[in-house]
């Protein structure tokens, strides 16, 4: 009695299912593709800046430069409190045993800056003080989320406003849709000549030419990719 009642259920629902994918394959329906995409800019850019007596020949001490540098980002209206950070949070300053049990000192932070222009008056602020070690640790955007969700809608849109096109050049209407999958979605760097930002600082250099260098950032790329089936009446 089991064994009929178990087998009575699996035809059911087998029944129930073939039931359900005929009804779906008997309607007419239009299946299209949507996609959407857009470039934004960066607004946070993180900066790595290494103090150093190594660097400094002596006439300066790290304790010294930090001073300075604090002094200049003021100037620029940068809150320290908020922007500037020490990478290494396990020590204040980090000593170094060179050749003659020589000890230097050296410091590292992360500057946070939101405009490639306070980017650049940060990097000819850094050079007037003697301080080159500086690099781009990495580049995002604030409301990253924000525009991945408006590409997914944008490229849904995008789809069914293709599906109505084809669906009046056949005389018919575009009814209710029956399926929708994100297939695709990705950001990545849309890359110029090289991967984030072309600026060389150098204290030995030419002022003037480092003070003209052209900052230029990678754009993100955020894409989004939909299939969606609509039915046809």
């Amino acid at each position: 009695m089991k064994l009929i009642l178990s087998l009575s259920l699996v035809l059911f629902f087998c029944s129930s299912l073939y039931s359900q994918q005929k009804n779906f394959i008997d309607q007419p329906y239009i299946e299209v593709k949507g996609t959407a995409d857009t470039l934004v800019t960066p607004d946070r850019i993180y900066l790595g800046i290494t103090i150093s007596e190594e660097e400094t020949s002596g006439n300066s001490s790290v304790e010294e430069l930090e001073q300075q540098l604090i002094s200049e980002f003021k100037k620029l209206d940068i809150n320290i409190d908020k922007q500037l950070f020490v990478a290494d949070a396990s020590s204040d300053f980090k000593s170094y045993f060179f050749s003659g049990q020589k000890v230097l000192k050296t410091k590292q932070y992360t500057l946070l800056v939101y405009k490639a222009s306070t980017l650049g008056e940060v990097l000819r602020s850094l050079q007037k003080i003697g301080i080159a070690n500086v690099n781009l640790t990495k580049t995002e955007h604030s409301k990253i989320e924000e525009f991945k969700t408006s590409m997914k809608a944008k490229a849904v849109t995008n789809a069914m406003r293709n599906a109505q096109a084809m669906a009046k050049a056949i005389d018919q209407e575009l009814g209710q849709a029956l399926f929708i999958s994100e297939t695709n979605s990705y950001i990545y760097a849309m890359q110029n000549q090289a991967s984030g930002m072309q600026v060389r600082s150098n204290t030995t250099g030419n002022r003037e030419e480092a003070a003209t260098t052209n900052l230029s950032f990678d754009q993100f790329k955020i894409n989004s990719d939909v299939l969606i089936r609509f039915v046809l009446k």
